[in-house]
């Protein structure tokens, strides 16, 4: 999932009191001024959440730094500052904790750590286990780590959540074609077809598996990893 997607969550405990109240809408405001600026300028939006950090080192203000970091191709420091971000006292209600924890995540897959991001996403669905994204975040990282057993069992998690997912169904059949098992990755991507038919990763990957299934027949015996071009 993109880092911005998930960025614009409430910043403050709600609380009884007009002024609260008040102050949790104008940070918010502040911080949707700062995301905005992120996908436009974010040297100029990594500025304003300096500013913003100066007087008063609110959360999110340090989310906005972090993010702009990310923007700005410093994937990994944006990532460990989010990560500290969702582990600090003031990091807020357990949803912003999670959503920084995944932002984090995606930013540690940008920077090529997936063992980074593999443990963010595990934090995130300790707070929010039933969260097909999470679950599908957790998966590419997986994946990217060669954890293809982890990754099914994540994947199979998503499906029962959504079973339609054709994202999911793709990710699993790469994840059954690597484990040497084409019959089960055509399964996925028939179902991946039904979903999306113009997906074009799904249509490369039932290229691959039916070459797969076609060294099969021929041999006799499993396959061996067809990797990709």
């Amino acid at each position: 999932m993109p880092f911005l997607a998930t960025a614009l969550v409430s910043l403050a405990f709600l609380q009884t009191t007009a002024t609260g109240q008040r102050l949790a809408a104008e940070e918010q405001a502040r911080l949707e001024a700062c995301i905005a600026k992120i996908e436009t300028d974010p040297d100029d939006a990594y500025e304003d959440g300096l500013a913003w950090t100066y007087q008063g080192n609110r959360p999110g203000a340090r989310q906005c730094t972090a993010m702009a970091l990310i923007a700005l191709g410093h994937a990994a420091e944006g990532a460990e500052r989010l990560k500290n971000l969702a582990n600090s006292t003031d990091g807020g209600t357990l949803e912003q904790r999670a959503s920084y924890l995944s932002q984090a995540g995606n930013a540690w897959i940008e920077a090529e750590d997936p063992a980074a991001a593999l443990e963010a996403f595990s934090g995130a669905l300790k707070i929010a286990p039933d969260a097909p994204e999470l679950l599908m975040d957790r998966a590419t990282a997986h994946m990217l780590l060669e954890n293809y057993d982890e990754a099914i069992d994540d994947l199979d998690a998503t499906l029962l959540r959504v079973p339609d997912l054709a994202e999911a169904h793709q990710m699993r059949g790469e994840a059954w074609l690597a484990k040497g098992e084409p019959d089960k990755a055509m399964d996925d991507v028939n179902a991946a077809m039904a979903a999306d038919p113009e997906n074009v990763d799904t249509l490369v990957l039932r290229g691959r598996v039916r070459e797969a299934l076609r060294v099969q027949a021929e041999t006799g015996g499993p396959v061996e990893r067809l990797e990709k071009d």
